[in-house]
């Protein structure tokens, strides 16, 4: 089993036609994602790596099942392309796009919520369930299948940690990036509740870093709800106060957001939190037993 995504899902790319939509459909074809349909505007008709291309999201639902979007639109119209996956009713929108204006996102994410589907990101690198379906840029040659589910706020070290998974034989049910924007469609939390109801998911690995009060809030609903093990690693460690590290969301201000305070709230939580990500391997191995 996994979450969001197994080998059934079909997948329409936005985008399709430019440089980024048009690499990532290559290598997610490649990758095994069955890939049903494309769309960008005034180029229908046409076809990328076989994919063909439509108009719209809604001419592009007359001749397929579309489970899941994926956009790789300038951050300009990202949040116009949500907004037409939403109408679409499409149930998984997955934005990859970064840069995306706040204010934009504030709209798109009530917006969302109000008609009852699924955002994940935006500046995000998608998600995986290893040997079934990929969504989005992840490396699927350092996944493998298994049990441990994985939700992150940073792309590159969602690889470090699967990577060093894997290179110790502990497989993943489904790897979520949920994206370091300040705001984004689905948090810490949405995913931990989808883990802890997976039954082939046996613990999961949290990956945060500084800025916001997303890990404390998570660390609340592990102590309170979760039965699954939990382990993590927090990034940021050495930056100094109101330096903002990478992400837009990875700001720390004044006495918010500091590694130590998310430290401690995980810790209280009975979530150990690992140094480095090479340790996270271990962990996982305690938890399970």
């Amino acid at each position: 089993m996994s979450i969001l995504i197994d080998q059934k899902t079909q997948v329409l790319v936005q985008g399709i036609t430019g440089r980024d939509g048009s690499f990532h459909t290559n290598t997610m074809l490649k990758d095994g994602t069955s890939i049903v349909a494309g769309v960008t505007p005034k180029r229908g008709g046409q076809t990328v790596e076989g994919v063909p291309v439509y108009n719209s999201i809604q001419d592009a639902q007359k001749d397929h099942r579309v489970d899941a979007s994926v956009i790789y639109v300038p951050a300009p119209f990202a949040a116009k392309a949500i907004q037409e996956a939403a109408d679409a009713s499409v149930p998984l929108i997955i934005c990859i796009t970064e840069g995306i204006p706040v204010l934009d996102m504030i709209t798109m994410y009530r917006y969302t919520q109000e008609r009852n589907v699924r955002l994940i990101g935006p500046n995000c690198p998608g998600l995986i369930s290893p040997g079934k379906c990929k969504i989005g840029i992840m490396p699927a040659h350092i996944h493998k299948p298994g049990h441990v589910g994985v939700i992150s706020r940073s792309g590159t070290l969602t690889y470090e940690v699967v990577y060093n998974l894997s290179q110790n034989n502990i497989g993943q049910s489904t790897c979520v990036g949920i994206g370091g924007d300040p705001i984004i469609g689905t948090n810490f939390i949405d995913a931990l509740a989808l883990f802890e109801k997976d039954a082939d998911t046996h613990a999961v690995v949290l990956i945060g870093e500084i800025g916001g009060e997303a890990e404390e809030q998570a660390a609340e609903f592990i102590q309170k709800t979760m039965t699954k093990p939990v382990v993590s690693f927090i990034s940021g460690r050495t930056a100094p106060p109101g330096k903002r590290m990478g992400h837009a969301g990875a700001i720390i201000s004044g006495s918010s957001g500091t590694p130590e305070g998310k430290i401690a709230s995980l810790n209280a939580a009975g979530v150990p939190v690992a140094d480095r990500p090479s340790e996270i391997p271990a962990l996982i191995q305690k938890a399970l037993g």
